[in-house]
């Protein structure tokens, strides 16, 4: 079974072409970036406007070996409704063309099964921290289509607190990237961040407040570079100090031997050092997709599709998008 993958959920148009015997044969990813760095962050029309443009061209790249089509995947949410409409309709066309079925996959569900494109590759049950731009969460997954949202957010996303502390400093855009490596020439000990929701019980997340501590500390200090880096390491190691809190907390919970970290913070190599280090001392194995598909990419949602395609699902004739998806609605 092979299977094409389309990813359009917000500003990243990927394409992948995934076959169930064979693995992975190809994948192409065009980022939007560049067009919304003038603005400071996604602007929705642009962002769908673009996959528009950039979408066919893709797929006639990636099959221009005259590959056969056994099904298609899309993504069809979380996300921007206008972006995930482009990639849900041509996906279920192409289908419909190629007289093959499609399947419109849940975003986060792509993320959480990234991993399994790896070699070695974890094994069910496991424990995912699924931490992006849009959520933060922790999962624990029994089988495909079989989780437990154990905690996650209560207000802003992981991602999206990297992004707006870095607008705070004025930094560009993606800020997240940009924060991350400003945070490398920070001195650990100038300034010190609390580690939210982590003195009361429970697994959810709140990371708003950090963003009010970086405003009024840069507010407070001397403005120069020094100074900018100094808190963006401790909003950085705030975060992660944060994450691995909690991760400690839910495999203790769970008793679960596997942890999986999924979404485009998981490319954070501060974080990658941490979850090491915790899951050596716990005993615990611990996965990453590669960096590249971290971010939103096809290659997740080929695989993820080419699962659930060849368990027996598929779409009707219509389809539609779903801007918001929660994954306990998923079978």
């Amino acid at each position: 079974m092979r299977i094409l993958g389309i990813e359009t959920s917000c500003d990243e148009t990927g394409v992948a072409l995934y076959d169930k015997e064979q693995g992975l044969l190809g994948h192409a990813l065009y980022s939007q970036v560049d067009l919304h760095a003038e603005y400071g962050g996604v602007v929705p029309e642009l962002a769908s406007r673009d996959h528009v443009r950039k979408l066919i061209p893709l797929i006639k790249k990636l099959l221009s070996d005259n590959h056969t089509i056994d099904g298609v995947a899309y993504t069809a949410g979380p996300g921007l409704i206008g972006a995930l409409l482009v990639g849900a309709a041509v996906g279920r066309s192409l289908a419909w063309t190629w007289q093959v079925p499609a399947i419109g996959v849940h975003h986060m569900e792509g993320h959480l099964l990234a991993t399994m494109l790896e070699t070695p590759a974890p094994s069910f049950p496991f424990l995912a921290l699924l931490v992006s731009g849009g959520h933060t969460q922790l999962v624990q997954v029994a089988a495909v289509g079989k989780y437990t949202i154990l905690g996650e957010s209560v207000d802003d996303a992981a991602g999206e607190a990297f992004d707006k502390t870095a607008k705070l400093l004025g930094l560009g855009y993606p800020g997240g990237p940009a924060l991350a490596r400003l945070a490398e020439s920070g001195n650990p000990n100038t300034f010190h961040f609390s580690r939210p929701m982590t003195q009361r019980p429970g697994l959810n997340f709140s990371f708003s407040g950090l963003k009010t501590q970086v405003l009024t500390t840069w507010q407070a200090q001397e403005q120069n570079e020094q100074t900018r880096a100094d808190i963006a390491r401790a909003f950085e190691d705030a975060v992660i100090d944060t994450l691995a809190i909690k991760c400690r907390r839910a495999l203790q919970q769970t008793g679960l031997k596997s942890l999986v970290i999924a979404g485009g913070v998981g490319a954070n190599q501060g974080l990658r050092r941490h979850l090491a280090e915790l899951g050596k001392k716990m005993g615990v194995a611990v996965y990453y997709p590669r960096p590249i598909f971290c971010t939103d990419n096809g290659a997740m949602i080929a695989y993820a599709g080419a699962l659930r395609l060849a368990a027996g699902q598929s779409e009707p004739l219509a389809f539609g998008a779903r801007p918001r998806w929660p994954m306990n609605d998923l079978n």
